[in-house]
């Protein structure tokens, strides 16, 4: 069977904007049944997932061109403006969560990410993440509707 493409390309800004949101829940419920599991690593992985997803969400909602296939936070929230209006704790953060983008790393990488990692760690870090995420989330909606509502003046 054959995933489902998604056509970005034909699709307004909300709907764009809603599939970024969709993908970052997804991702958060995985993390946190991980966390519950005891799959502490591949929880932090997730979360690093949900930031990613909300920051190519808030991009899109901000910016005209596609969000691009980077998945460094601290870069993305900078190109799309967002990095100067987090606190110094979000700022923190990014910083902590980085070493969790496991996708392509080797497996010595990956033991030693996963000996630095507990319990009380991962649950800060899905906290964190929630955190984040919610305050993407608002100033993500926040655009959406000055967005719609400079569109509906200018008619």
């Amino acid at each position: 069977m054959q995933a489902e493409r998604i056509d970005l390309v034909n699709m307004t800004r909300e709907e764009k904007v809603q599939y970024w949101l969709d993908i970052a829940i997804e991702d958060l419920d995985l993390a946190e049944f991980l966390f519950a599991s005891r799959r502490w690593l591949y929880s932090a992985f997730m979360c690093h997932q949900v930031i990613e997803k909300m920051l190519k969400a808030y991009w899109t909602a901000t910016c005209d061109d596609v969000p691009p296939y980077i998945h460094e936070h601290k870069r993305l929230s900078e190109l799309c403006g967002l990095y100067e209006q987090m606190s110094e704790d979000q700022r923190y953060f990014l910083e902590e969560i980085r070493p969790m983008n496991i996708e392509a790393r080797y497996p010595d990488y990956k033991r030693s990410i996963a000996n630095s990692l507990n319990e009380d760690k991962i649950s800060m870090i899905v906290e964190q993440t929630k955190q984040l995420q919610q305050w993407i989330l608002q100033k993500c909606l926040l655009k959406m509707r000055l967005s719609n509502s400079s569109e509906n003046t200018s008619e």
